[in-house]
């Protein structure tokens, strides 16, 4: 049995999408930061730290979207979000995963300007690709929609600045969960700043 803990919009979106990617059959569990649901001792005593998200599998909780999202191609090969008949393609899905938790996520706190100066970047690495690494969606490539989803919506970017960005958005938009996805989020509420 699969349960996710998420805040529709907040990086518990990653692994949402991953779910319907994957076919999985799960339950949702919204928690409210702006009624401080996430600091409740019931869901404390499931993840410590308060964060989302949070999967349980069999009740017992994973935690962080890196973790979540490799857990999920792992667990469900025939959706293959993992490239692991190719060990370099799989290395550089890990190696994204890496850079998009460690550099690309807590960008945004250090101003616009530095999290644009970042997008570019990731705009260079992602070159004309149709995905972080190559012709297939991984599941790096649902962490980076997700990060540039939520930055794209709180930037105000002008057309055209990050083009490539741009268009691997709308390529991911057009993807079945990822639109199953963000319509359950939307009917449950935004309640991150846009």
């Amino acid at each position: 049995m699969l349960k996710l803990f998420l805040s529709p919009g907040s990086s518990s979106m990653a692994p949402h999408i991953a779910l319907h990617e994957v076919g999985a059959d799960f339950e949702i569990c919204s928690v409210s930061f702006a009624r401080r649901e996430h600091r409740d001792p019931a869901y404390l005593a499931i993840n410590p730290e308060g964060k989302v998200p949070t999967l349980l599998v069999d009740d017992r909780p994973l935690t962080e979207v890196a973790g979540i999202l490799f857990f999920l191609a792992k667990r469900f090969p025939h959706a293959g979000l993992l490239p692991v008949d190719d060990p370099e393609a799989e290395a550089h899905v890990l190696s994204w995963m890496s850079f998009l938790a460690s550099t690309v996520h807590p960008a945004r706190r250090r101003g616009v300007e530095h999290a644009l100066d970042v997008y570019r970047i990731v705009e260079k690495r992602l070159g004309e690709r149709p995905f972080v690494v190559g012709s297939k969606m991984s599941v790096a490539d649902i962490h980076l929609f997700r990060l540039f989803w939520r930055f794209r919506r709180s930037a105000n970017l002008a057309p055209g600045a990050l083009p490539l960005l741009e268009a691997f958005h709308d390529r991911m938009r057009e993807r079945p969960a990822v639109r199953k996805t963000l319509e359950i989020e939307e009917n449950i509420g935004y309640e991150l700043p846009s």
